[in-house]
């Protein structure tokens, strides 16, 4: 709808400047926004203030030469309005949302798709978590947030590869190897001391254990570069398929598992630095390479390798984001932490420095999660084991309600997850209350077919006795789902999704609680049921988007 109105306000301001009662103007973005009153509209434009600058006239009488040549030639209109400054308000005509119920109803699972993606191959990154310890909250957030966003492009016509960088190349794998060395040693009967730099959680004893077990004492007197090496691989490899299995029971599976290990392959990496050393991109000092990331709008170049020889993680990034784009992709999203926001804009300078643009790469941050137990926070540390995993949530409040709590805000600000709130079954409780509205639903459904009631189409129903404000209310919500889609795909926000189920949820369990679905009227009924059968089609399609179960019974 939304759509629809913009191409009549482009249409009639096109005819107006021909006329010459508006001169030549460029029409930026204008916002079409669904009224919050019903007694401004159903829709308002703010055309005529955006353009006041431009053609130096009031902004009101550019609304009035607008709304004089607007040309409804789909018959959509029941009336405009010129408002305030020069807000030109909508009123759709009834008929036409009485056609998006039936839309509803044709589509179903298919209503809310969009084409915006074309196909366009797109790659999303997220997680990638060093295989160090198990994933904590903070990793549990990015996880639903970048596997929300594939499926939101997924439904916006893009193609998506989800994908887990594993980080077994640095330092702290070997740091990890040698925590498994040493309480290897300690359980064998050795008094140790854990150095700072180790990890120390309980997950670690288990690897150690299981070495035992498997192998007994052996390591013991073998050399301890060889040794770690060994553990390292060990201990990777069973923490990285823990994280699978946490990741798997969250709802998130990856098409990709990338290993940083194969950047380094064939000197993949140092090839890459002097090619673009070659290309004047990377420079030496003597003692350092340093990539000139100044030159792409940084603040300071970049060290790429260090004086000992060894490449930087930034050397590896720009590694890896030539892979990404030499497999084809046309679009890279990355979703990081909130703690990375000050190595964008060399990734940035690093992809344009390849050739690609600069909007090809697009970057969110996933703010920390403030987990609350009994009213205090949770102190998270991987090293000392103190943290809350994923497997741990997942254990006391289930997978729906931690995906959905974990999108109750926007992505770049802090979240607070209350464990408590997230398991009550109450109106208090977002989840919830979302899904009772989808089985309430089903509900109403059963009971008309235990009455012999047969479910509606559009063709044996009048929906003319939809007239209560709060169908018409529900009805317009209803109609605000494709571009609720669309404006959260476009903006890779999936809070956005979570904040239209509460507000539908809230409208239905208000209509429901202040009217009959199953009346004496027949008629009465079928209008009702068709409306509320429309309802649950959205729920479902958008809980489906969300990974959350629709439940038909609670």
């Amino acid at each position: 709808m939304k759509n629809k109105i913009t191409k009549l306000l482009e249409n009639a301001l096109n005819i107006s400047i021909q006329k010459g009662q508006l001169p030549e103007v460029s029409l930026p973005y204008m916002e079409v926004e669904a009224s919050g009153n019903p007694e401004h509209g159903d829709y308002a434009a703010n055309v005529a203030l955006i353009l006041a600058a431009q053609a130096k006239q009031n902004p009101r009488k550019i609304a009035q030469i607008i709304q004089a040549n607007l040309s409804d030639q789909e018959n959509i209109i029941e009336k405009t309005q010129i408002a305030g400054p020069g807000f030109i308000n909508f009123f759709i005509k009834d008929n036409i949302w009485h056609q998006a119920l039936r839309n509803i109803d044709e589509q179903e699972e298919k209503y809310g798709c969009l084409d915006i993606g074309f196909g366009k191959k797109v790659q999303v990154e997220f997680v990638s978590a060093n295989p160090t310890g198990p994933l904590h909250i903070g990793h549990a957030r990015g996880a639903v947030v970048g596997d929300v966003i594939t499926n939101l492009l997924t439904t916006a016509g893009y193609r998506i590869s989800k994908e887990y960088y594993i980080n077994d190349a640095g330092n702290q794998m070997n740091n990890l190897g040698k925590s498994v060395l040493l309480r290897y040693r300690e359980l064998s009967g050795e008094k140790i001391e854990f150095p700072e730099t180790c990890y120390r959680g309980d997950y670690i004893k288990d690897i150690a254990g299981g070495i035992i077990k498997k192998e007994g004492n052996k390591y013991l007197n073998s050399n301890e570069e060889e040794t770690i090496s060994y553990f390292t691989s060990i201990a990777g490899q069973a923490i990285l398929e823990e994280i699978k299995v946490d990741l798997r029971d969250f709802g998130v599976v990856f098409d990709e598992y990338f290993s940083e290990k194969e950047l380094y392959k064939n000197n993949g990496v140092t090839k890459l630095l002097d090619k673009l050393q070659k290309q004047g991109f990377v420079y030496s000092d003597g003692e350092t390479l340093w990539f000139k990331t100044t030159d792409f709008g940084d603040e300071k170049d970049r060290v790429v390798v260090r004086k000992n020889g060894e490449p930087t993680y930034f050397a590896a990034d720009i590694a890896y984001h030539q892979n990404k784009f030499s497999r084809g992709f046309e679009m890279v999203i990355d979703i990081w932490g909130a703690d990375h926001h000050g190595y964008m804009p060399r990734l940035w300078a690093g992809i344009q420095a390849l050739g690609y643009d600069k909007n090809a790469l697009k970057i969110i941050l996933v703010q920390l999660v403030n987990l609350l137990r009994g009213g205090v926070p949770v102190a998270m540390s991987t090293r000392s084991g103190e943290f809350v995993t994923l497997r741990e949530v997942l254990d006391e409040v289930g997978r729906d309600a931690a995906r959905y709590n974990f999108l109750m805000r926007r992505c770049d600000s802090h979240l607070d997850f209350d464990l408590e709130l997230a398991k009550k079954q109450s109106s208090d409780n977002p989840v919830y209350y979302v899904q009772y509205a989808h089985a309430r639903i089903c509900s109403i459904m059963r009971m008309a077919q235990e009455r012999g009631i047969a479910l509606p189409v559009y063709a044996d129903i009048d929906l003319s006795f939809l007239n209560e404000p709060e169908e018409k209310t529900l009805i317009k919500l209803l109609v605000r789902y494709p571009e609720t889609i669309y404006g959260a795909a476009k903006s890779l926000e999936p809070h956005r999704i979570t904040f239209y189920l509460n507000e539908l949820a809230g409208i239905f369990h208000s209509y429901y609680n202040k009217n009959k679905v199953i009346s004496e009227n027949d008629q009465l009924t079928a209008a009702r049921l068709f409306l509320v059968k429309a309802v649950r089609i959205v729920l479902q399609n958008a809980l489906k988007i969300l990974g959350v179960s629709a439940l038909e019974k609670m």
